[in-house]
């Protein structure tokens, strides 16, 4: 079975600061806000959805950052075969509003603090997006 995904690496300026939205799931990594694309939807439209759907966030796409392919294993479908599509969103507000029947809690993150929960609590796919989005943002302390 194959399944895809759109999300995205949101961030949040004000004044000189800026910040990434982290959530953390429900088997308490550190991850990106993402979902399965819907009939008929751009893959921008599903990123922006599932960003409000388990933040509370309202976005824009900035840019389009890359893919992401692994595979993991369901009880109904044995393999599963996912690509996720990322974006670099601008957040439109910072008001987090979580959606607990799918994540564990979100947060605002200082750019290196965001790379530092990558590395040592998220998962290993991420990590060139994060760093590519991280790179964006005038981050380079890898």
């Amino acid at each position: 079975m194959k399944e895809v995904s759109a999300g995205g690496v949101v961030y949040y300026q004000e004044n000189d600061e800026i910040k990434v939205l982290m959530i953390e799931d429900i088997y308490h990594k550190w991850t990106l806000p993402k979902g399965k694309r819907e009939e008929g939807e751009t893959y921008k439209q599903t990123a922006i959805r599932e960003i409000l759907e388990e933040t509370g966030i309202k976005g824009e796409v900035v840019k389009p950052l890359d893919k992401v392919y692994y595979e993991y294993y369901h009880s109904s479908f044995d393999k599963v075969e996912k690509e996720v599509h990322y974006y670099l969103v601008k957040a439109l507000s910072n008001q987090i509003k979580v959606q607990t029947s799918e994540i564990s809690s979100a947060r605002w993150l200082s750019l290196e603090d965001a790379w530092e929960k990558q590395k040592t609590s998220g998962y290993e796919n991420n990590l060139f997006v994060l760093k590519k989005a991280l790179q964006e943002l005038g981050f380079n302390k890898f």
